[in-house]
């Protein structure tokens, strides 16, 4: 996908605008896990996802090689729309997102700050990406597909500052949407020749790359109904799925009662709020306990946009009560 010199070079584009995210040792997370535990805080970026690397490096070579692009266009569940509009809006280039109905209300107004024109269709992020695919052709926009080269590319930087910082963990558990996050991870660990262990997450409510992962060959689903927004894949990529399958020791699929768990020990034991993607790395990593005693492990910690209501529905408010057991 990309060599050391390309990858330095985008961490150049990155860092101006994207300063190295924290990377955290909570003394609470390792008590929980029996293991020396890192946290890599990309929820601490200016969108609040890790995907804004992506889009970053996305739109700057699309800007060299079609410098009149009359504006792109989208489809997403939040964060790679927020991560466009965010990076269009510096190349003043125009940005249309499409989201299905029910969208993360806060993520919608969040690329609308950022300057997309923002529209809705469809039940699932599958009909507003195949609604988005039919008005770039209409109007002559350019689509910006979930997964590319680029994106993996930019959001790559992130592994990047993680393995040089601690280039001795043990495995690294890595949330899987469209397939980014996971793929960059890979190149940039094989191209450190490093040996730490990658597990992708999935929900068990969109378990589409697990499947595919497993079969050896693309599975799709018919639903994906995880409130767990930026993990609601129903049809995997071939290309992640081909360079998940080549580099990831496995998948673990997660619950969303595991997922909410997670948020609130985030919560509690770091004081950081979580979208359930983000959370899922820990959701994995406690299911995975009994494996990880006396180990070095990374967490992604991909995102913390969550709507108020879904986290005060979803994860509840008792979870903050003093005294309350590290279960």
């Amino acid at each position: 996908m990309f060599d050391l010199g390309q990858l330095e070079r985008a961490q150049a584009i990155v860092g101006t605008v994207v300063p190295p995210t924290p990377l955290h040792a909570w003394p609470l997370l390792a008590e929980r896990l029996g293991a020396d535990v890192l946290v890599k805080h990309e929820n601490h970026t200016p969108t609040g996802a890790f995907k804004v690397r992506g889009g970053l490096i996305y739109l700057d070579r699309l800007k060299c090689e079609q410098p009149d692009t009359p504006g792109i266009i989208s489809a997403t569940r939040g964060n790679h729309g927020q991560s466009l509009a965010f990076a269009a809006r510096r190349h003043d280039v125009p940005a249309t997102i499409y989201v299905p109905h029910g969208n993360s209300v806060e993520k919608n107004r969040a690329m609308r700050a950022f300057g997309a024109a923002l529209v809705e269709h469809g039940q699932d992020f599958q009909a507003a990406r195949e609604e988005a695919v039919r008005r770039a052709e209409r109007a002559g926009l350019h689509m910006v597909p979930s997964f590319h080269p680029d994106l993996v590319l930019g959001v790559a930087t992130y592994a990047f500052e993680l393995f040089k910082a601690a280039p001795d963990l043990d495995l690294l558990y890595v949330p899987i949407g469209q397939g980014s996050g996971i793929c960059g991870c890979i190149r940039v660990r094989d191209l450190l020749g490093l040996k730490t262990e990658i597990v992708g997450v999935q929900s068990t409510e969109a378990p589409s790359y697990a499947l595919s992962f497993a079969a050896g060959t693309i599975v799709t689903t018919e639903k994906a109904n995880t409130r767990a927004d930026g993990m609601a894949t129903r049809i995997p990529d071939a290309d992640a799925l081909a360079v998940i399958r080549k580099g990831a020791a496995r998948i673990v699929q997660v619950s969303d009662g595991e997922v909410g768990a997670a948020i609130r020990h985030y919560w509690t034991d770091t004081h950081n709020l979580a979208e359930g993607a983000g959370a899922a790395a820990l959701a994995a990593a406690l299911q995975e306990r009994n494996r990880l005693q006396g180990k070095r492990v990374g967490l992604i910690l991909s995102g913390g946009n969550i709507d108020f209501d879904l986290f005060r529905q979803w994860v509840g408010t008792d979870a903050a009560i003093a005294g309350r057991p590290l279960a």
